[in-house]
């Protein structure tokens, strides 16, 4: 009897997380996907139904060619290396930007970090696309920071900086950087400071003693901090619209293009599905590991 009552127990405090699963991933998932293996038509939905009735029969119709046509256009392809590669380039930027922010507020008087930390998140207040045009404002020929910089001498005629990839980056980076300070935080705060107190007193030196200790007990965290990141950066649309333009092709502007301007919606959602399973695979291979990591530890 103990041990039934055991089981319903979990079972209802895993069912919530499950059912959010399967409400708000899964079943929107399901249908992007059937979406995707049907055709393209002129009307209300603008694709063709998967299953048919015909003389009292059932007919179910998948139709491939969307994704084999992903495979023969250079666009797309094209449109993911590059999302790839910002998205990878952007978050390196947001561990290098982040990882000194996240360990000066984890080092600060007890008094201050919640300070710090609203100044980190204070910035979301604010829309996103508020933002984004805010940034517009500032990186334009005329706009404040080449006007500072000509005023400093540093540059005699303004930069072209909006709608060039430059751009890109600094609006992903601004807009992205609290989502990895963030998670790094709660694991820095949890390090435990007489490791390092004890490194120092055996001789090793700052750089050191953040090879060995800091980074080792913090690699979850900059992990965790770096998904957070990447995952959304490949699929983002307003930043590199507005700010990057015509000149930087992403998949998220692509996918854009396909849904509201060529309703092609079959297409679309094979462009979506395959970023989706793309993105999802490594996360599966990540967490895979670290359960293996912590059973081995757990048998050491």
């Amino acid at each position: 009897m103990m041990k039934w009552r055991q089981y319903v127990q979990k079972g209802l405090v895993i069912l919530p997380p499950y059912l959010w699963l399967l409400v708000f991933f899964l079943v929107p998932f399901l249908i992007v996907f059937g979406i995707s293996l049907t055709e393209p038509k002129i009307a209300q939905p603008p694709y063709s139904d998967i299953v048919t009735a015909e003389d009292g029969r059932w007919n179910i119709i998948l139709d491939f060619s969307n994704y084999l046509w992903l495979l023969g256009d250079e666009l797309y392809p094209a449109a993911l290396l590059n999302s790839l590669n910002i998205a990878f380039w952007s978050t390196c930027l947001c561990i290098l930007i982040g990882f000194p922010m996240a360990w000066f507020i984890a080092k600060a008087p007890t008094g201050r970090r919640n300070l710090y930390l609203m100044l980190v998140v204070l910035p979301s207040w604010t829309s996103f696309l508020i933002r984004i045009y805010a940034w517009m404002g500032i990186l334009r020929s005329q706009g404040p920071l080449n006007q500072c910089l000509m005023a400093l001498g540093i540059i005699d005629s303004p930069l072209r900086i909006l709608n060039t990839e430059v751009a890109v980056y600094i609006g992903i980076v601004y807009c992205y950087l609290p989502f990895f300070i963030l998670p790094l935080y709660s694991h820095l705060i949890k390090l435990d400071g007489r490791l390092l107190d004890a490194a120092a007193d055996l001789g090793a030196g700052t750089v050191t003693r953040f090879v060995t200790i800091v980074l080792p007990l913090a690699m979850q965290g900059v992990i965790a901090g770096g998904l957070l990141v990447f995952i959304p950066i490949v699929g983002e649309f307003v930043v590199p619209e507005l700010l990057g333009g015509s000149n930087v092709l992403m998949i998220g502007k692509v996918l854009w293009t396909e849904f509201f301007a060529n309703r092609d919606w079959p297409v679309a959602s094979a462009v979506a599905t395959v970023l989706l399973v793309m993105l999802l695979l490594p996360i599966i291979l990540l967490q895979r590991f670290q359960d293996l990591k912590s059973t081995d530890q757990r048998g050491q």
